[in-house]
């Protein structure tokens, strides 16, 4: 009597489903909306980075302008003052004076400079040779060769030589300064030089 081995049959395991429901499965063109927002809003940002820092630039502009314009103006002031005191007999009696100015013309002041009393720097001699006789302001100061025993001495006392005129060349410092503080924020110095024909043997005051 024979006996046959039946095959065992195992149990299958049971299918497992997914656990995401049909409807939470990512759909591609909800990401693409999704990329496409987060795109838009850098943008956004780095345009209003742009918007700021081109206000911010243009302010600044215009204020380098305006305080340019209103240096300018104060330099001018300040070379009006000094004019002023140039065209003056200050030599008498060099003092320290303020000076007004309307720069529109609208009757009210928009700048004051403050001149300092001129300072004298030194008197030098002035030669014949040195003279331009068709210059109305040197020819009285041209003296005649022979004129040697003037009289007229030198800072130093020593008499005047022959070949030396009758004036002195004398150096001053006239300095102008401009703050205006309240208003445009301005401070500017203006300094000139000035030389003057004075007689001969004339010493800085």
């Amino acid at each position: 009597m024979r006996f046959f081995a039946l095959p065992m049959i195992l149990p299958r395991k049971p299918f497992r489903q997914s656990c995401r429901a049909e409807g939470d499965a990512m759909n591609p063109l909800k990401q693409q909306r999704g990329s496409t927002l987060l795109v838009a809003l850098i943008m956004l940002v780095l345009l209003t980075l742009i918007a700021i820092s081109a206000i911010n630039s243009t302010t600044s502009g215009v204020q380098i302008v305006g305080n340019t314009q209103f240096r300018d103006e104060a330099r001018a002031v300040a070379q009006q003052a000094i004019e002023g005191v140039i065209s003056s007999n200050f030599t008498v009696n060099p003092v320290s004076s303020p000076l007004a100015i309307d720069i529109n013309k609208d009757g009210v002041t928009d700048y004051v400079a403050q001149v300092s009393a001129p300072v004298c720097t030194g008197s030098v001699p002035v030669a014949n040779a040195s003279l331009n006789m068709n210059d109305p302001n040197d020819f009285p100061c041209y003296s005649a060769s022979t004129a040697g025993a003037t009289g007229i001495m030198y800072v130093s006392g020593v008499p005047i030589a022959p070949n030396m005129s009758w004036c002195y060349s004398q150096q001053w410092t006239v300095s102008a300064t401009v703050n205006d503080s309240t208003q445009t924020g301005a401070l500017v110095t203006v300094n000139q030089g000035v030389a003057m024909r004075v007689p001969a043997g004339t010493v800085c005051p």
